[in-house]
């Protein structure tokens, strides 16, 4: 084990986009495990774009990060040291408690331990069998209430969750209409994972091709974007439309913030909007397992990660989750894994 330990430390609250000196790559010794608290190895630091809204110092779902304070961050990695009955030497577990640094010290309960899918590699536990698969898989069964013959729309869908919730929708019988940036993410989308249309938001009017795709209507929206692009889907919903709010991406680098629907039309169409949070859905995850894990030992779901290698570029990893350079989930890998 190495005796220093590299930490993303919150210097400044970015004023748009994250600027260099807004966060800085310190080292410090690492710490000695107390009682109760395991050392853990970071191997994989998953990057979201709640990431950005955490270094804001306003209101949200966690307070933000604090100026002088590790950046925040759910990781996975291996125990290496425990004062813990509860975790052993070589334990594998995940956690939102040692954020973006090689090692962290934490209590034994911060940390839950992660099961090898047989058949699948590690970074599994950290996009659909993760915390990516439950927001996508209770998006749409629990907050839409999916129902077979409806047609759904899902923003930033060639993303970590929205290539999921797309796929899931499909199993549930809907039809399933992506936006995406470009050609080759929409022709993924309708190609591999089996979504009946795509929308390329760079090259395409998205009102103009949702009226040609959905004529009649959109009955669903699982929404990860916001902006003008939310405003297009949310003119066309169907009276008792359903909208599950999951993110608003384009708002977390502006300065100002971008146009919002015409609220009216939550009366005259008598459609029901409700924003979630995975966290509320933490302790169901078996549900989501016992009806994913079929799926994909079957190959009727599909999903990717993008894996960047290193510590020291996270900051400038992060900033693909703005710019559209990746494919489903974005990883970095701080270490090596273990051997299975």
């Amino acid at each position: 084990m190495s005796s220093i330990n590299r930490q993303w430390v919150l210097r400044n609250r970015p004023k748009g986009a994250i600027a260099d000196g807004d966060l800085e790559l310190v080292e410090r010794p690492v710490p000695e495990t107390g009682d109760g608290q395991i050392r853990v190895r970071t191997l994989y630091l998953s990057l979201d774009p709640t990431n950005r809204t955490w270094m804001n110092d306003s209101e949200g779902y966690l307070p933000p990060v604090g100026l002088g304070d590790v950046m925040r961050g759910l990781t996975l990695g291996v125990v290496e040291d425990s004062r813990s009955e509860r975790f052993a030497v070589g334990d594998v577990v995940t956690t939102a408690a040692g954020g973006w640094a090689d090692y962290a010290i934490m209590n034994a309960a911060d940390a839950s331990r992660v099961h090898r899918a047989p058949g699948l590699p590690l970074t599994a536990n950290m996009s659909v069998l993760g915390m990516t698969g439950m927001t996508a898989y209770f998006g749409v069964t629990d907050v839409l209430k999916a129902k077979a013959g409806e047609t759904l729309v899902i923003s930033a869908a060639a993303g970590a969750v929205g290539s999921i919730a797309g796929q899931i929708a499909r199993q549930r019988g809907c039809r399933v209409i992506g936006i995406a940036g470009g050609p080759e993410k929409c022709a993924w989308l309708t190609r591999d994972l089996g979504f009946d249309a795509a929308i390329d938001y760079k090259n395409e009017d998205v009102g103009a091709a949702l009226d040609r795709l959905a004529p009649d209507g959109i009955d669903l929206n699982f929404e990860n974007v916001g902006g003008d692009i939310m405003i297009a889907v949310f003119n066309r919903l169907k009276v008792h439309g359903r909208m599950a709010v999951c993110g608003l991406v384009s708002s977390y680098n502006a300065t100002r913030m971008p146009p919002s629907p015409n609220f009216a039309r939550i009366i005259t169409h008598r459609l029901n909007i409700q924003g979630f949070l995975v966290l509320d859905y933490a302790s169901r995850a078996k549900e989501m397992v016992a009806e994913m894990g079929p799926w994909l030992a079957n190959g009727d779901i599909r999903w990717k990660v993008h894996v960047d290698n290193g510590l020291e570029g996270a900051v400038a990893s992060l900033d693909r989750l703005f710019t559209g350079d990746h494919d489903g989930k974005l990883l970095v890998r701080v270490s090596e894994e273990p051997a299975a």
